[in-house]
């Protein structure tokens, strides 16, 4: 299939559009009217341009307000066209959109707006130029496909076709098998947008608020199942109006919109779709769980230690340690402030996962870095793939052969990492695509300095789980947070030993106020002891519909990182974030008073 953007997608102009999508490595473009209107270049420049991108220009857009107006409206709108038909001829483009009327001047007369788009389409037909036609879910009184189909073939006229949008067919809740009547050679033109669902004003939702396939909340691939079923064979494009595309580096979001195109592809063809199916993405197995997870840090020996890890050794060629705790392990590489700088994930087929993640357009992981195949996640996180019975921790010199669990950790429960507001949709696209994780339901939660939004994400087996968190809205600079935290969660069978054994240890465990506690008591039913003893060691609780939820948090190492150990009982499926305020608190509290 041909993959296509809108230039009205990214950010820049004319010049840097088409520059980020030909390395984004789209076939062709959809000129947006006033892109090339503020250009410099001439309509013939402009071609050249995309040719030597390797780009087409597959549509010309949008033409408004044409159908079913008067006599003298019409005259004036079909000199109008011929102006474009023009413009189009020099730019090499063969398909002009043509928006269903908003004008006060339309009349609600299907037989007019057939009879004009009919003569329309046969000046185009001279030009060599096709006219596809669009509903907007805000038009006067056209507004959804089956009303702009019922026109065209009214029409009846060989080049006026149907441009179907799942915008508009989504938001207004259309019937999506309505689309499989339609010839394939009558859907001219094929756009692809997401979106949250959000109770607004349609114009409004549509104009702010789109995101690239996989980002929001519409079945796109139903949506594109359904117009494969009736044979169109044109482009697959992304028109996507959106206030943070519209000012993002170009370079990045043609990126994310590439990969959001192979993605919903890949998930078209897994519900019965072959045609969709993209060759050279290879499909690979389940991740197999952490092998590790690595950290830069000035001096970790201290934290780790007295959380019950066991210095492992120091890596044969790379100035690496290994601290090994049950199936926990822990690789850490020198710098100036502690962050979790790779994850590294056990799969049967290492080579196939990487190369997957670059077909997805992840940077490969220099060589000198790993001796694994890993790439670069677009949050700057390496992903290192391992095969399970890859013996790699004998790349490190052993400094003591008893390895003993000392604090109950048993492995690596899920990593937290945090987003820029900006990237947090493609970052959490690419993880779930690349590791071939699921979506958890998305939650919020009210924060000490403003609203979080956090989306997780897990294969089958829940091996692997990311949760990932984003600020919903940043204003100012006065809230002391911490820029992008990141923390690791490990396991254990008995979360209030662990954290007994860790104290005794010195481990710098965070204090939780009594006032969560009371509370506590107020919400479940529990017994004086119990309590006592949670408060006691700090140990924060939560429930669902599967089981219980125990867990505890250390102080925060360096400017962004913590640890959380946690417990879970009968199938509880959360990360507990109904307590995350809670721990957000406590974190700013010790700042306040220990500098």
């Amino acid at each position: 299939m041909r993959l296509d953007i809108a230039t009205v997608c990214l950010s820049g102009t004319l010049d840097d559009k088409l520059a980020a999508a030909g390395r984004a490595g789209f076939h062709g473009v959809e000129i947006f009217e006033n892109d090339l209107v503020v250009s410099p270049w001439s309509p013939g420049e402009i071609r050249q341009r995309c040719a030597d991108l390797g780009l087409s220009i597959d549509l010309y857009q949008p033409f408004r307000d044409f159908e079913a107006v008067p006599p003298d409206v019409f005259a004036a709108n079909l000199r109008r066209a011929e102006r474009k038909f023009d413009v189009m001829a020099q730019l090499g483009a063969d398909t002009m959109l043509v928006c269903s009327s908003v004008s006060p001047d339309a009349v609600d007369d299907d037989d007019l707006a057939a009879e004009q788009l009919h003569e329309l389409a046969a000046r185009a037909a001279d030009r060599g130029i096709r006219i596809a036609y669009e509903a907007l879910a805000w038009g006067r009184f056209v507004n959804t496909y089956e009303h702009s189909w019922r026109i065209v073939r009214r029409a009846g006229h060989p080049v006026l076709g149907l441009c179907l949008d799942s915008f508009h067919v989504l938001s207004k809740g259309s019937e999506i098998g309505g689309i499989k009547v339609i010839p394939g050679g009558k859907i001219f033109f094929l756009q692809l947008a997401d979106a949250p669902r959000l109770r607004m004003d349609v114009l409004q939702w549509s104009r702010h608020h789109r995101l690239f396939p996989g980002h929001g909340d519409f079945d796109l691939s139903a949506f594109l199942g359904a117009v494969a079923a009736t044979g169109y064979a044109g482009p697959l494009s992304l028109e996507v109006f959106n206030d943070v595309f519209r000012q993002s580096d170009p370079a990045r979001t043609a990126v994310d919109a590439m990969r959001s195109l192979l993605v919903l592809q890949e998930e078209t063809a897994r519900r019965g779709t072959a045609e969709m199916r993209v060759a050279d993405l290879p499909v690979v197995p389940a991740p197999d769980g952490y092998a590790f997870v690595e950290l830069t840090a000035p001096d970790p020996a201290g934290v780790l230690a007295s959380m019950g890890f066991v210095y492992t050794g120091q890596h044969d060629s790379r100035p690496a340690q290994l601290w090994h705790q049950g199936d926990a392990r822990i690789v850490v590489r020198p710098g100036t402030d502690v962050r979790i700088d790779a994850l590294g994930v056990a799969t049967a087929d290492p080579l196939g996962a990487a190369q997957r993640a670059e077909r997805l357009l992840a940077p490969r992981l220099s060589d000198m870095d790993y001796d694994d195949p890993g790439v670069r996640a677009p949050d700057g996180v390496g992903v290192v793939f391992y095969r399970p019975e890859n013996d790699w921790m004998a790349e490190f010199t052993p400094a003591d052969p008893a390895l003993v669990n000392t604090c109950g950790i048993t492995g690596i429960d899920h990593i937290s990492l945090t987003a820029p507001f900006d990237d947090f949709d493609q970052i959490a696209l690419f993880y779930r695509a690349a590791l071939g994780l699921e979506a958890e339901p998305e939650t919020e939660f009210a924060a000490p300095f403003g609203l979080i939004r956090s989306r997780s994400s897990a294969d089958r087996d829940r091996r692997i789980r990311i949760a990932l968190n984003v600020a919903a809205l940043r204003r100012g600079d006065w809230a002391p947070a911490v820029a992008e935290p990141q923390h690791i969660a490990f396991t254990s069978d008995d979360v209030v030993a662990s954290a007994k054994a860790m104290r005794e240890l010195g481990a710098p465990l965070l204090d939780i106020p009594g006032n969560y506690y009371d509370d506590l008591l107020a919400r479940f039913d529990f017994s004086a002891e119990r309590l006592k003893v949670l408060r006691e060691h700090s140990v924060l609780y939560d429930r669902d519909e599967h089981g219980e939820f125990l867990h505890f948090y250390t102080r925060m190492l360096g400017s962004r990182v913590f640890f959380e150990v946690v417990q879970r009982i009968d199938g509880y499926a959360g990360y507990g974030v109904a307590n995350s305020p809670v721990r957000m608190a406590a974190h700013r509290q010790f700042r306040l008073t220990h500098g």
